[in-house]
């Protein structure tokens, strides 16, 4: 079995082993959790069963370091909150549950698979390469920021009814989202002057995928939906979603 294979078969055995608990005791304290620490065994799965650089040991650290921040900060999240809406209805439901949890063991394989390729061979570091670092540390402040102040202004009772507007979400209606997709552009950048052209092809899924899935899947539709539905009839905010920048960090609209 290659490594592109076996990592997708490891993926997919860490979201069966936590799926029996989180279905068991209906909770959603292991998806989130599950989801951080599968980008974390895998790296360091195919990390230490190649030779070592420091090209890829650099790769490894920035996995490493993005999917510990996210882990940290959605595991206190929950904890606060209790359980997350968005598995109501789908947590007491074994086929709809197990389903989601198969399709995340995918989706961080897809998301992984130039990293996956990039560690799997002897590597070079390009200007190419410090270019994508930069934009991966630019997106992992941006993401790391946006997601410390919503959480801050959720949970601030003043604000029970108040949608945020302020910070980096005075310039995008989803900064967390804009970090995301540019950490993981900087990680394909760094990768790309290791790859073949096929490779390189074949993993620009990686970006393409969290893009797509953030803009039309699970991110934003579901999130403008839910804020519309909460605060759609308050003239502010409809000034706020008329003069501000869906995802993009971008000066507001006069």
């Amino acid at each position: 079995m290659n490594e592109i294979a076996l990592t997708l078969f490891v993926s997919l055995a860490i979201q069966v082993i936590l799926f029996i608990p989180a279905f068991i005791f209906r909770t959603d304290k292991l998806t989130d959790f599950s989801y951080s620490l599968t980008f974390i065994v895998l790296t360091l799965f195919v990390l230490l069963t190649n030779n070592l650089s420091a090209g890829k040991i650099i790769l490894a650290s920035m996995i490493l370091i993005w999917a510990l921040r996210l882990g940290i900060f959605l595991f206190i999240r929950i904890t606060k909150i209790k359980r997350d809406k968005r598995f109501d209805g789908v947590r007491e439901n074994f086929t709809k549950f197990a389903k989601f949890w198969i399709l995340q063991g995918v989706a961080v394989w897809l998301i992984l698979l130039p990293s996956i390729y990039f560690m799997t061979q002897d590597v070079q570091l390009t200007k190419l390469s410090y270019l994508g670092i930069l934009i991966w540390i630019s997106g992992l402040i941006i993401e790391a920021i946006s997601d410390s102040q919503k959480f801050s202004f959720s949970q601030n009772p003043k604000n029970k009814n108040n949608f945020i507007s302020i910070g980096l979400w005075k310039y995008s209606r989803h900064p967390n989202y804009f970090g995301e997709m540019l950490c993981w552009i900087g990680i394909y950048l760094f990768t790309i002057s290791s790859l073949s052209t096929i490779q390189a092809l074949i993993s620009i899924i990686s970006p393409l995928f969290i893009i797509l899935i953030l803009l039309f899947g699970t991110g934003v539709p579901k999130l403008e939906q839910s804020a519309d539905s909460k605060f759609g009839k308050l003239k502010e905010y409809q000034e706020y979603k008329r003069r501000t920048s869906l995802v993009i960090l971008w000066p507001r609209k006069r």
